[in-house]
């Protein structure tokens, strides 16, 4: 005999069958005093199972952190219903807003600082606008493995170094599985894209792109992977949320290293298609040879198998957003004009998609906390939130997009500052182009804050986990959204008079 009993006051059921011996005692509702199963049960004595339905913690007794520190603690396979859980882990959901703040600032700067040096390079070579998503790939394949890490590391999933070793192993697997991809791709739609508009295709030309692309998000996944993986392990020893850093520095140093690598690989393999054709086709080869092996090594974890096989789309979805806003950059910049639109777009864009990641990963941590895709955490998701409850309500979610959306106009100001001191660009730092740059940087980052908190409960309610489905999508629109209102941005400046092209030459 079964009998079901439904407790709507405790917030530590979570859907466990628990047996009720002799010596187990209930609390009765009513009474609010320990009772015998006898009581709610009836006869059955001994041996009777009750089953507790998942109940919500976020009653109006119980406060939002507490309930989601119990949740976040709790296992489906213990029949401890007791409240001696021993030490918890630091949950990120009690930091205040100076403290959210304070470890966001300095991985929020480097990152910038890195998006500067990689506007350089972009000013100098272009040979972004040739690979639009090459270096998407590359950042999306990482904050996907970075969300992972953060969520797995947040719950203390990698605190044995077992566990630590297999993580890190099949996630390395993944996102050279995906950057391969991604990258052979992006070199198909640049071929693709340079064509349509010259009605010219040459195959040596294209056998260089995807060597090129292909070479370049292998290595740069590689290094970066492993530069994530010890951020993560590194904050988490100091005692600092890693959803605040790691993100940030991972992609400052993406940004960087990726159009570094992409240069310096498409010289050198240009250099050898004169005297050495078939080195190109060799190194796009052996890149793709060896995908079999890393898809043998991400199927052996079961953390990556099913990102292995569903984590295709939201990849490459973004990844055709993306060379929208390439096709945008290139176009502009192919007018000399507008030369000087090169250096910032990097800043841009590589601001506002390190600050809706780092908030995508927190909301997606702070609902993980509560159950699985798909639960219900005290609220039902929000299909439409409504600006107010965005960024101006009382949780901690509310709080911390208000504290990233004000580091970007004084983050913005170090970051034209530097390239000014560094004579980079073709365009000076009037009074009137710094208006119309930070208005563009606000509305970016406003946009992509309100559309993560939209997605985020969305895909959740849809059962998908965030971690890997929101934030390739918010990093596209982010740069599809900055490089489209800084080019509005220069194309007004150019109407109103504010012109020249000679800065930096």
């Amino acid at each position: 005999m079964t009998s079901t009993l439904e407790q709507k006051e405790n917030p530590q059921a979570n859907g466990a069958v628990l047996p009720a011996g002799p010596g187990d005692r209930l609390a009765s509702p009513e009474r609010g005093q320990p009772a015998e199963p006898e009581e709610f049960l009836g006869p059955g004595g001994p041996g009777v199972e009750v089953v507790v339905l998942e109940s919500r913690a976020n009653a109006k007794g119980v406060r939002e952190e507490d309930a989601l520190l119990e949740n976040g603690s709790q296992s489906n396979e213990s029949d401890d219903t007791s409240t001696d859980r021993g030490p918890e882990p630091a949950s990120p959901l009690k930091e205040t807003s100076f403290s959210i703040g304070l470890q966001v600032l300095f991985p929020f700067l480097l990152a910038g600082f890195g998006t500067v040096a990689a506007g350089m390079v972009l000013d100098i070579v272009q040979v972004g606008l040739v690979l639009p998503g090459s270096g998407l790939g590359v950042r999306c394949c990482q904050a996907v493995m970075g969300s992972d890490f953060l969520l797995q590391a947040n719950i203390g999933q990698m605190d044995a170094p077992k566990e630590l070793w297999k993580m890190v192993t099949g996630n390395m697997a993944l996102i050279q599985v995906q950057a391969t991809v991604v990258g052979f791709l992006a070199s198909i739609a640049a071929v693709v894209f340079g064509w349509i508009p010259d009605g010219h295709f040459s195959m040596d030309h294209a056998v260089l792109l995807c060597a090129s692309s292909v070479a370049t998000a292998f290595i740069a996944s590689l290094v970066l992977g492993l530069v994530m993986i010890g951020v993560i392990i590194g904050s988490r020893r100091m005692g600092i949320n890693p959803d605040n850093v790691a993100t940030p520095i991972a992609a400052s140093l993406g940004d960087l290293i990726t159009l570094a690598l992409l240069s310096g690989i498409s010289w050198g393999l240009y250099k050898e298609l004169e005297s050495k054709a078939y080195v190109n086709p060799l190194v796009c080869a052996f890149f793709l040879s060896l995908l079999p092996i890393w898809i043998i090594v991400a199927r052996r974890n079961s953390a990556t198998r099913e990102v292995l096989y569903s984590g295709w789309e939201p990849v490459i979805i973004a990844m055709a957003i993306s060379s929208v806003g390439g096709l945008i950059l290139d176009r502009t910049v192919s007018d000399p004009n507008f030369a000087g639109m090169a250096v910032f777009t990097p800043v841009i864009n590589g601001v506002g998609g390190n600050l809706v990641a780092v908030q995508a990963s927190r909301i997606s941590t702070y609902l993980h906390m509560s159950g699985e895709p798909g639960d219900s955490p005290g609220t039902a998701p929000r299909r439409c939130p409504s600006p107010c409850s965005t960024f101006f309500s009382s949780d901690v979610n509310s709080r911390s997009a208000r504290v990233l959306f004000l580091l970007v106009v004084p983050g913005h100001l170090v970051f034209l500052y530097t390239i000014h001191s560094m004579q980079g660009g073709h365009t000076t730092l009037t009074l009137i182009f710094i208006v119309f740059y930070m208005t563009a940087a606000l509305l970016q980052v406003l946009i992509l804050l309100y559309i993560a908190d939209w997605m985020v409960h969305w895909m959740w309610g849809r059962h998908l986990d965030p971690d890997n489905f929101s934030i390739p999508y918010l990093t596209a629109l982010g740069d599809l959204i900055g490089t489209g209102l800084l080019a509005l941005s220069f194309h007004v400046l150019w109407l109103i008079g504010d012109r020249d092209s000679d800065v930096g030459d």
